[in-house]
């Protein structure tokens, strides 16, 4: 982990370059230096329909969630998230220049226990290193 979850109204389609978007924020969660590189995923899906706020078809949002382990400081947490936050609010200025945005972002701590996992990345990039 982490995996970052983005989901975005289908209104900035033409405004937001989604490839770079996911990018810059795998980006800046390996620079955070919290995670294991093989354990970051970051995906990006298009809402088709939602309602914003007074129904003006031009609000936009992206509401994104970084899902990650239990275990770390509070401390820690914040300052990956907020690296984390900073890159993705970066890559959404042109929205927020031609459009009304409203963006969230939140972490969620993984229960231990409740999750399970198998992931050959891990060994693979141990290999090529």
């Amino acid at each position: 982990m982490p995996h970052v979850v983005i989901e975005y109204s289908a209104n900035l389609e033409t405004v937001v370059d989604f490839d770079a978007l996911v990018e810059a924020v795998r980006a800046a969660a390996v620079e955070t230096g919290v995670f294991p590189l093989g354990g970051i995923r970051v995906r990006a899906h298009c809402v088709d329909h939602a309602a914003i706020a007074d129904g003006d078809p031009a609000h936009a949002f992206v509401d994104a969630t970084l899902k990650m382990g239990a275990g770390r400081d509070l401390e820690t947490c914040r300052r990956a998230g907020a690296h984390v936050f900073a890159a993705l609010s970066k890559a959404l200025d042109p929205a927020f220049a031609k459009t009304t945005v409203a963006l969230s972002f939140e972490i969620r701590e993984v229960h231990p226990e409740l999750n399970w996992k198998r992931n050959s990345i891990h060994e693979a990039l141990k290999q090529r290193a």
